[in-house]
């Protein structure tokens, strides 16, 4: 099966000196999640994924067969996935890569939870997910016509994603290359994992992206030794033919939400990994307070790159991936834009209302929880949260109170907040019996 964003690994010391200096130290180390506690390839998944299987085995589920596309638009409206988060990606970075070229390129959509990948002709769709306890779990789906589609897992996805790149366990990442005329990557020019911190001009090589204005400056729509666009792309079909796919976009804003969430997604799993070790060695999780100061550092987009100039938000993308976010007595949601100088309007991760942020164990939710209460009131005016504006915190608190179900008693405005003792980084978790 051919893995979503697989390709050439790249060398391990160039991605810990890249990563490591965003992340924490170690944040690239492999977890041996095989063995032990874990038993990745032996356990069942569970969350959105083992419910789309259960509905599919038992027929509760008969998606709508397309000749054109297959089992791919059926899906995607089954799982509430937009058509308009279809991404183009032109280099061969798939084990499919023989399929993939400028004038074949591969289409990736995605919501919270799912990764679609289709390429025109393949007998196959990649599908993936992000399990609340896995991580990235791995599957395709034949295209040939059938009764229903029948997910079939895979674990040779695992090759490329379990990796530095994935912060050591089974996830997704996005990278950025220059490739020749085929498609075929320049690995020296690779920019891998790319985040909401990477630089817009490092980002986006060996894809197509349409939206991106003047000013905006990225490594989009170039191959071989062409000169890259005078102007914006709008319009894809010089370069491919386009009704081979649902829509006719390589959507600017999917691509910056779609950069975000794959790296959130791999530092929930990181975490819930990190945190089940350290319980059953130590019973707490004190030496992981550098983890979770990083975790909140990217939760609540302390280091994104700014925006060199605007984009529309009035886009379809744009539109549908605000209109299913949860609101709170104002109309205020985490999943608003902003699109002037950065992503969203109120810099924290809509992810933090997934199954994967839920399923956290509880001592590690807890001092999340007691940590991010703490920024957002301004107890912690550390110089790493220095760049959130107190209108921001005040915002994202509010909401959250609003919005989030499971928010401790403390966050409430009648709660009293929290005392000055269990405020504390250090404050009592509820421990398991230590080891003899």
């Amino acid at each position: 099966m051919a893995a979503l964003f697989a390709g050439v690994a790249l060398s391990m010391l160039n991605v810990v000196d890249r990563v490591g200096a965003d992340d924490f130290q170690g944040a690239t180390h492999l977890i041996d999640f095989e063995q032990g506690i874990f038993s990745y390839s032996k356990s069942e998944p569970s969350g959105a994924v083992a419910r789309l299987d259960a509905d599919l085995r038992k027929g509760l589920l008969n998606p709508r067969y397309d000749t054109n596309h297959g089992w791919l638009t059926g899906l995607l409206d089954h799982l509430k996935i937009p058509r308009s988060s279809q991404m183009i990606i032109f280099s061969k970075s798939s084990l499919q890569r023989d399929r993939i070229s400028p004038t074949t390129p591969r289409a990736l959509y995605f919501n919270d939870d799912f990764y679609i990948g289709y390429i025109p002709g393949s007998p196959i769709l990649e599908v993936s997910v992000a399990d609340p306890t896995l991580g990235g779990v791995f599957y395709s789906v034949d295209q040939g016509f059938r009764e229903r589609p029948r997910l079939s897992r895979s674990e040779q996805c695992l090759e490329c994603h379990a990796s530095g790149r994935t912060m050591g366990v089974p996830g997704h990442f996005a990278r950025s290359f220059r490739t020749d005329e085929s498609g075929r990557m320049e690995e020296l020019s690779d920019v891998s994992p790319v985040t909401h911190r990477t630089p817009y001009s490092d980002r986006w090589g060996g894809w197509y992206v349409t939206g991106a204005p003047v000013g905006f400056a990225h490594r989009g729509n170039q191959f071989g030794s062409k000169e890259p666009p005078a102007s914006p792309v709008t319009d894809l079909s010089p370069f491919f033919e386009v009704s081979r796919y649902p829509v006719q976009s390589s959507d600017a804003v999917a691509h910056l939400v779609f950069e975000h969430q794959l790296h959130l997604h791999n530092y929930l799993t990181r975490l819930h990994c990190e945190a089940r070790i350290q319980l059953s060695a130590y019973g707490h999780l004190d030496y992981l307070r550098n983890q979770i100061a990083a975790f909140l550092r990217y939760l609540l987009f302390t280091e994104e790159a700014p925006f060199p100039v605007a984009l529309d938000k009035s886009g379809a993308f744009a539109r549908e991936f605000s209109q299913v976010g949860l609101r709170d007595s104002r109309g205020r949601s985490l999943r608003d834009f902003d699109l002037q100088t950065r992503l969203f309007k109120y810099p924290c991760s809509y992810l933090i209302y997934s199954e994967a942020f839920d399923e956290l164990p509880v001592p590690l939710r807890d001092r999340i929880y007691r940590q991010l209460y703490n920024i957002l009131t301004g107890r912690n005016s550390s110089e790493e949260f220095r760049s959130l504006k107190p209108a921001d915190r005040l915002a994202i608190l509010e909401i959250l109170r609003d919005t989030k179900r499971g928010l401790p008693d403390y966050w409430s405005p009648e709660g009293g907040g929290l005392s000055d003792q269990t405020s504390l980084d250090r404050a009592p978790d509820v421990k398991p019996p230590r080891k003899p």
